[in-house]
């Protein structure tokens, strides 16, 4: 039984054990969505705090680390929320974007949005991209990052998002657009791919 709790807790369910297990997952897994080494350390302390709260919903047919890793989920789409409700309208901007893709409402053919990649599973398992892709996120305005976050690498919808970030979907679109063009030309100029990267 643990002396803090009064819970008694199984040896597959041992809250002991949680920090040498998963802190360090789940701190690199919110510094890669923060860039921000403190609130990711913050958040995960947070994470492991509400899941002691909060043990009597953990679904003991899931893994305890996924179970943490949607509770960190919750926690960092919190701080999305607040991040966009405190950015203001300069945050729109991105460096160096070019706006000449739209014209009278339309696209120009050689403008249109293309997917991010063709494997981007395959690249998120790639450190060297990690390295990189975090590199280039930390030069855009976070609800860009933020957005592009959770469409790309942590898969909700356009409707998932529109709901937790309270941004319509042409917002979410246009924004992820922005990103992914400003993401591909960082990438290129920080030589991503290039011999001896």
């Amino acid at each position: 039984m643990s002396m803090e709790t009064g819970v008694a807790f199984t040896a597959s369910f041992s809250p002991e054990t949680w920090v040498d297990e998963h802190a360090d997952f789940l701190y690199r897994f919110a510094c890669f969505r923060l860039h921000d080494p403190v609130l990711a350390e913050d958040l995960v302390q947070e994470t492991f705090l509400s899941a002691l709260q909060s043990y009597r919903q953990f679904g003991h047919g899931s893994a305890v680390r996924t179970w943490l890793i949607s509770i960190l989920k919750n926690k960092i789409i919190d701080h999305y929320r607040l991040t966009a409700r405190r950015s203001q309208p300069e945050d729109d901007a991105l460096p160096g974007y070019r706006k000449s893709g739209i014209k009278r409402g339309r696209w120009q053919k050689d403008m249109a949005p293309q997917p991010w990649s063709d494997d981007l599973e395959k690249q998120y398992d790639d450190r060297e991209f990690n390295r990189f892709l975090s590199r280039c996120l930390e030069k855009i305005p976070a609800k860009f990052a933020n957005i592009f976050i959770m469409h790309e690498i942590d898969g909700y919808s356009t409707k998932e998002i529109c709901k937790e970030l309270d941004v319509s979907a042409s917002n979410v679109w246009v924004m992820l657009h922005r990103a992914r063009h400003f993401l591909r030309d960082c990438l290129q100029k920080d030589g991503y791919g290039a011999e001896g990267a």
